[in-house]
């Protein structure tokens, strides 16, 4: 017949029995034993809560630096892609480059450049207005930042001024 109480139990037992003894030869009161609660914290246990709290702190700052590049390695990839995309813009704009039409239709806009036997129109101020720095001459050189700055209908009603102060009076 096996035994229904384990080593520890009986070694317990014994321990107990052992201390009633020795309690009753000399005479003094016994304590009583109180029963081991399944709660208290035991060596094993307090071992491996201090295992585990040593990978946390072991594994966290490396684990934040994975994460941290992982971030500047998907952002090293975003800024690649537009630099592709970057290069294939300035390829094609190259090859527009190579065209003859493109240059010619470029440099009629940009330079005001003209065909042989056509006439190119330049509209100037008055000499004397330009030379006085009257506002009638329009806008100065450091104006055009400022009309940059401002909203298009201010910049419309100006040009209405400028132009108004230019006519001559007809009577």
């Amino acid at each position: 017949m096996p035994d229904r109480f384990s080593t520890a139990t009986r070694i317990r037992a014994l321990g107990a029995q052992a201390q009633a003894r020795v309690y009753r030869a000399t005479g003094r009161p016994r304590r009583p034993v109180l029963p081991r609660g399944r709660n208290r914290l035991t060596g094993r246990a307090a071992l491996l809560a201090l295992v585990v709290c040593a990978l946390v702190v072991a594994l966290a700052y490396p684990t934040r630096q994975y994460v941290a590049q992982r971030s500047q390695i998907a952002d090293q990839r975003k800024q690649a892609e537009q630099a592709r995309k970057r290069v294939e813009e300035l390829r094609e704009e190259k090859a527009r480059w190579q065209d003859p039409e493109y240059v010619k239709t470029q440099a009629r806009t940009r330079l005001h450049y003209v065909l042989p036997g056509e006439t190119a129109y330049t509209v100037v101020t008055p000499s004397g207005a330009a030379a006085r720095g009257d506002e009638a001459a329009g806008p100065r050189r450091g104006d055009s930042d400022n009309a940059a700055r401002r909203p298009w209908y201010a910049n419309l009603w100006d040009g209405v001024d400028h132009a108004d102060a230019a006519a001559p009076a007809h009577r």
